[in-house]
């Protein structure tokens, strides 16, 4: 069987453009017009939350217009859940929730909030099974379960809640070959991974994952022409996965089972060498959610002496972390 997989040309970047990524980022969305904008409003905040993250690991957090950024945020808040909006007109969810608190932390405004009401609103999605809800429709999901540790943790509030029947629900969704899905019985997916080794080394539930039987599900979806990472088998490879699953990888203490020079590579070769940005591979159009997970990734496998060390539990960087004095406590596999 053959394994799906790109080709990378000879004539992509093989250095990292940082001026260029900065320039493409302090610009994407000034132009209101433009259709991508138009057809993104339902996930703007964290859109914000990719920009602002991704310029912090390039050490330009200050050429972001702080003020403007902290206004649109708190315009996004539902006063009467406690949760926040994509934007204005939708509806609060945890993951914008979580999104808007990592700006705030980000920027040190966590004082503009009611943190009260934000603990309230995660609570209030909790589900007598250890289910979170991602709304108030009633979405169950395990990247909302990771989403309520998050906001939570951020908080400094994570004994709110009891995590024993959380921790239970997660460890449902553990499937035979060490990874996890959305729900008990889905199928395994690097995303879904990364939220539930996220919630769990929060909680303090990780010593219950197949450690090994885990990183090597992730460490196989590294491909063997390109580099990148997948999400799943016979899946393409995307640069989004090289946050993903290296992050996963980095709480498990096995991101050396990547080779990565070749996952560097890969990352470089998606790059927009005229506008900026990083793509999902070679030769698409770049965006601000591809530019920040790789930029995180290549902080994460020390590709990149200029990027500051990003926290692979949170995709902050360390520093944020360190000024809030919050320290996570990972298991010393």
């Amino acid at each position: 069987m053959t394994t799906r997989d790109v080709t990378i040309s000879s004539d992509v970047p093989t250095e990292l453009l940082l001026d260029l990524h900065s320039k493409f980022l302090l610009k994407y969305g000034e132009n209101e017009d433009d259709f991508e904008f138009a057809v993104t409003d339902f996930l703007r905040i964290s859109g914000v939350y990719w920009c602002v993250t991704a310029m912090d690991i390039m050490g330009q957090l200050d050429a972001m217009k702080k003020d403007e950024i902290i206004k649109f945020v708190m315009e996004c808040y539902d006063e009467s859940s406690g949760g926040f909006r994509p934007c204005t007109g939708h509806d609060p969810n945890l993951l914008y929730t979580l999104s808007a608190v990592q700006i705030l932390t980000t920027f040190d405004s966590l004082n503009r909030v009611n943190a009260n009401k934000i603990v309230s609103y995660v609570k209030s999605l909790y589900q007598s099974d250890g289910s979170f809800f991602g709304d108030k429709w009633g979405e169950v999901d395990t990247r909302f379960s990771f989403g309520a540790a998050a906001i939570l943790f951020l908080l400094k509030r994570m004994d709110e809640i009891d995590w024993k029947p959380a921790t239970d629900f997660v460890l449902q969704c553990m499937n035979f070959d060490g990874g996890f899905g959305t729900r008990p019985d889905s199928e395994s997916h690097s995303g879904q991974i990364y939220c539930c080794v996220g919630f769990l080394t929060l909680t303090g539930g990780l010593h219950h994952v197949e450690v090994d039987n885990l990183s090597w599900w992730l460490a196989e979806r590294q491909l063997p022409q390109s580099g990148g990472l997948n999400g799943r088998p016979e899946k393409l490879p995307d640069v989004c996965y090289s946050w993903w699953v290296i992050a996963s990888l980095a709480m498990l203490k096995r991101v050396h089972w990547i080779d990565a020079k070749k996952l560097t590579g890969f990352i470089l070769a998606s790059q927009d060498s005229e506008t900026g940005g990083i793509s999902d591979r070679p030769g698409d159009m770049s965006d601000p959610f591809h530019t920040l997970f790789g930029l995180a990734g290549m902080s994460l496998i020390g590709a990149e002496n200029n990027l500051k060390k990003v926290n692979p539990c949170l995709c902050m960087t360390e520093d944020v972390l360190r000024r809030h004095d919050l320290n996570i406590k990972y298991l010393p596999f």
